[in-house]
């Protein structure tokens, strides 16, 4: 029990968290900074996804005591670099509301921006109907036939190519015809899921599990940059949490989407259903919001 306790206090540190830190970037970084920001955030948080789990592998073979000594060092460390960040005065509030109030004013402006809105269904349908990453162990076992290594592999292929995207990214960032970039790296992303979902060729797959988080990476770095330049500082923290609420939940949901259509359909059949799937959402959503189909991220005030 006291286990259970510990992680349900982490959830509500990471809810905490989600929520802040875009709010937080955005007083660290000027407007015409903000996409680069994203997508250097983006490239951190995935290397850290390849590089923790391996170094967390290493650890534990030598002790569990010791990775968790690891784990509250880096978190010291992390908390001690704030120190270095120059404080800033916070945005004033126009006035005092209570927590529903607050919470109910983001809810409403999200759903009254059209660019925020369709931005953030994109992701939540991608991430729901699209993730293949749920299914892994199990294509690995019963399609491609490869051990625990080659899955390892697997699940590592997305997050490097979301990083190789975000190098180029850096280098040429998709702000000219960011809604059409985001259009197309969905289409894309839904595309390579349905190729993973038909392939039974360990090298293919890997190599489309490669495309799925470099077509990911795109959209998260155009999402990200949207949630910042079209919401006003007042806002920023609301509507972050609204974000976490669409995105965090979708990835959990989406595996017990995933499961559930594997079960129902087979397992090939329900991931390229998902890829499917996607391809259409971003068809609908592409047809009822114009204005973010049209995004050019340079003229966002």
């Amino acid at each position: 029990m006291p286990i259970f306790i510990v992680i349900g206090f982490t959830g509500i540190v990471r809810g905490f968290i989600s929520a802040s830190f875009p709010s937080f970037m955005s007083q660290l970084v000027s407007r015409d900074l903000y996409t680069n920001a994203a997508t250097w955030n983006s490239t951190v948080w995935h290397v850290a996804s390849i590089v923790g789990p391996a170094m967390a592998g290493f650890i534990c073979a030598v002790s569990f005591t010791a990775a968790y000594k690891v784990n509250i060092a880096l978190i010291a460390i992390s908390i001690f670099s704030f120190l270095f960040i120059k404080s800033k005065p916070l945005p004033k509030k126009e006035k005092v509301e209570s927590l529903f109030e607050s919470l109910s004013a983001g809810i409403k402006f999200v759903f009254k921006n059209q660019l925020i809105l369709g931005a953030l269904s994109l992701d939540l349908f991608a991430v729901l109907l699209g993730g293949a990453v749920a299914m892994l162990p199990a294509f690995a076992d019963k399609i491609l036939h490869v051990g625990a290594i080659e899955l390892g592999f697997l699940r590592a292929a997305p997050a490097l190519g979301a990083v190789v995207m975000a190098l180029i990214i850096a280098y040429k960032p998709p702000t000219q015809n960011a809604g059409r970039n985001l259009f197309l790296s969905i289409a894309a992303f839904g595309v390579a899921t349905i190729l993973f979902g038909i392939s039974e060729n360990y090298y293919l797959s890997l190599f489309f599990l490669f495309l799925t988080g470099a077509f990911d990476n795109v959209s998260v770095v155009i999402r990200h940059s949207i949630l910042q330049l079209a919401t006003p500082d007042n806002m920023r923290g609301r509507v972050s949490a609204v974000n976490s609420i669409f995105i965090g939940s979708s990835n959990e949901i989406g595996a017990f989407e995933s499961g559930v259509a594997a079960r129902s359909l087979g397992l090939k059949a329900s991931v390229v259903f998902g890829g499917i799937m996607t391809i259409l959402i971003v068809a609908a959503t592409a047809k009822i919001a114009p204005k973010l189909r049209k995004l050019n991220m340079k003229n966002i005030e």
